[in-house]
């Protein structure tokens, strides 16, 4: 929990700062926000908790999903929004509000493309392996294919536009005096508040992920899993909630992750994966279908001895998964192993290896198995990788309702004029629980939400 009480509260009479666009977070949806703003003519001030920042953007892969992209032409990949659309809601079995996701999937493809002409991110699509869910190969990422590089280039574009961030500033209160919000009030490292009047209000904040109670409270299958997003993420948007009576969807939705190399507590792709890798149990034995997706993926680890497992793949495919800087220092760190022979490697992870080798000479190449996952026919051959994992909770999907215009939707459906929401902050398009999350709904609903809130004119 936050050490200071968050609330809302009625209007001040006058204000320390004033601006037009106030922005509470300066992760990917926040610094997005502040350039759309800032393109608008209106002053930005974005403020963030941390000291420099970077959120849980900086902790993901930085993979944006888009379809019918210039990058997807030039790869000649045919793809549209209206298929991307569908994806979504066939993973979230149509739980989704499908104007919501017809607004994110039809806009993603012009935000990158806008992200890449005018502020110079150096965007390509991963083309050597698919994500689960995606009919396509959509995902668009930065040359490193890290999260930390994306936040460090939209600080970058941030700092070329002069946009003031101003750091290690907490917000509080929200003024709101029944119909807009008036301004919000900020506890600085000396405890010093200080009160900022603003003419629209964008919530950037993310979502609950860091405050385990309310983590308990509305997704307890997941609360004892590794925290692997950002503690800042508090959950002031839900707090904020009940003074605006503003309403909340999906709070027992969550992006989870079955592959977090442990104890070094470092993300390992998917693509170990999909393409062709397989994870087993202590004793050396599989126990789901992994192609069913990494956030799911976070449970069936979870519920394994010690809540431990073991992704095993080959060389061919540890060559796809080095293209992501987690994968390398991984490697760097000696969390990935390789041996010439199964029993080598059983040797090096601690595993039976007459049951590892029996499990992948038993994969069924080419044809289903007894998890209903479907195998290609490129057989795992030596040398051998694999690496110790664990299920973490990355960041959660439920939280404000909000409109296609990305405004705050109270109660009874009407919106709150100059108040948005974007990123975590706002209610996902990952269904109701984990299992609906597509691979890079969180970034998708972030930069999205954000050029949206961000582009919305100031009301007087």
């Amino acid at each position: 929990m936050t050490q200071n009480p968050i609330e809302v509260r009625s209007p001040l009479e006058g204000y320390d700062i004033q601006c037009d666009t106030l922005i509470i977070g300066a992760g990917a949806c926040g610094l997005v926000a502040s350039l759309a703003a800032h393109e608008q003519g209106q002053s930005v001030l974005v403020v963030e908790r941390d000291v420099i920042p970077r959120g849980s953007t900086a902790l993901s892969a930085g993979l944006i999903p888009a379809a019918g992209t210039k990058f997807q032409h030039e790869a000649g990949i045919t793809d549209s929004p209206e298929i991307f659309a569908a994806d979504i809601q066939h993973k979230a079995k149509n739980e989704n509000d499908q104007a919501i996701v017809d607004l994110l999937a039809e806009n993603a493809g012009k935000v990158i493309e806008w992200l890449a002409e005018t502020h110079d991110l150096a965007f390509s699509v991963v083309t050597d392996f698919d994500y689960p869910g995606h009919s396509h190969r959509r995902m668009h990422g930065l040359p490193t294919r890290s999260g930390a590089e994306l936040i460090d280039a939209l600080r970058t574009a941030c700092e070329t536009a002069e946009i003031d961030i101003i750091c290690e500033r907490h917000a509080q209160h929200l003024y709101f005096d029944g119909h807009k919000i008036t301004g919000a009030s900020v506890i600085g490292p000396d405890g010093q508040s200080e009160t900022i009047a603003c003419q629209k209000l964008i919530l950037a904040c993310n979502g609950f992920g860091g405050n385990r109670a309310l983590v308990a409270q509305h997704m307890p299958d997941i609360h004892d899993a590794l925290w692997f997003g950002h503690d800042g993420n508090q959950g002031e948007a839900i707090d904020w909630a009940n003074g605006l009576d503003a309403q909340l969807k999906h709070l027992g939705a969550y992006q989870g992750h079955g592959n977090v190399a442990h104890p070094h507590g470092i993300l390992i792709t998917w693509a170990v994966i999909t393409e062709g890798g397989i994870q087993v149990n202590t004793a050396g034995h599989r126990f789901w279908n992994e192609a069913q997706g990494y956030s799911e993926a976070a449970r069936a680890v979870l519920s394994q001895p010690d809540g431990q497992a073991f992704a095993v793949f080959d060389a061919r495919i540890a060559a796809i998964a080095r293209q992501f800087e987690d994968f390398k220092r991984a490697e760097e760190v000696g969390a990935i192993k390789t041996a010439d022979t199964l029993e080598g490697l059983a040797e090096y992870l601690g595993l039976p290896s007459v049951a590892l080798s029996h499990t992948v000479h038993a994969l069924p190449w080419g044809q289903h198995d007894q998890f209903g996952r479907t195998f290609g026919d490129t057989q795992l051959t030596a040398p051998f990788c694999g690496v110790k994992v664990t299920g973490a909770l990355f960041h959660t999907q439920g939280g404000l309702a909000i409109n296609t215009r990305a405004q705050v939707v109270r109660n009874d459906g009407s919106a709150i004029e100059n108040l948005y929401a974007g990123g975590g902050a706002a209610c996902g398009v990952s269904g109701q629980q984990d299992s609906g999350y597509l691979s890079g709904n969180g970034l998708l609903a972030a930069v999205v939400l954000g050029k949206i809130s961000g582009s919305a004119p100031c009301t007087p």
